[in-house]
């Protein structure tokens, strides 16, 4: 892993894997009790509906793996790059994401499966754009990696071998960053009910709001003279390409 990562990085990193535990409580404490933010447990539904002939079950199932699928396609349309660039579309990413939840939220209040569909396009889009910027080393959605990571370091540090700090310490923050997104997803669904999907949302738009400003601020100081690229790697001529 890549730990050598700006700090707006670690933080956006940290604060999304929180939106994506909230998400995923919502999703998962709503009609269908489905997972919307990773697909290792809804995979593992599928093989056993289809087992069972479920027909319904597979139906529901597919199209929430189908759902991710198309919120990483889209990330991919909006970003285009797999290389951490300052002056990728970010801002855009993350107002999608803020829309795809406020759109799910009149959908499950009808108690209809296309609310858990956007949830779903939501956090695949989110996890697709963190996989971009931080060069396919960072998970916010789920957590397998993250405690894969945490696991190794243990083991070198049985072995005797140097402890990967800053890597064990960025999988230690986003894990407890989705942790307690998880808690606060299930207060806020028990008080607000669906409607708690407005707070992620916001956290989402905020986030965007905040890089739009970081990246602004950040190219204002490469046009001075004598300037250099800062921590994110964005020369100039990135924002001159993209306008």
């Amino acid at each position: 892993m890549n730990t050598r990562l700006p700090r707006w990085v670690w933080v956006g990193a940290i604060t999304l894997a929180g939106i994506a535990g909230m998400v995923n409580a919502v999703g998962f404490l709503g009609f269908e009790h489905l997972a919307v933010s990773h697909l290792t447990g809804t995979t593992t539904q599928l093989g056993t509906a289809l087992a069972d002939g479920n027909w319904r079950a597979v139906r529901h199932l597919w199209a929430v793996l189908i759902a991710f699928s198309l919120g990483a396609m889209l990330s991919g349309l909006v970003i285009q790059d797999s290389t951490l660039r300052l002056g990728r579309r970010y801002g855009v990413a993350l107002a999608l994401e803020a829309a795809l939840l406020l759109a799910a939220i009149p959908l499950f209040l009808r108690q209809q499966l296309n609310g858990a569909l956007l949830a779903a396009m939501a956090c695949g889009l989110q996890n697709a754009m963190v996989t971009t910027y931080s060069g396919a080393v960072v998970r916010t959605t789920h957590l397998s990696g993250m405690f894969t990571d945490l696991g190794i370091g243990l083991g070198h540090l049985l072995r005797g071998l140097p402890l990967p700090m800053r890597r064990l310490t960025l999988s230690g923050l986003i894990i407890s960053g989705f942790l307690c997104g998880g808690i606060l997803g299930t207060w806020g669904f028990r008080a607000f009910g669906y409607h708690a999907l407005a707070i992620p949302a916001a956290l989402t738009g905020a986030t965007g709001i905040g890089y739009v400003i970081y990246r602004h601020h950040a190219l204002r100081l490469l046009r001075r003279p004598g300037s250099t690229p800062d921590d994110s790697g964005a020369p100039e001529r990135e924002h001159r390409r993209e306008g």
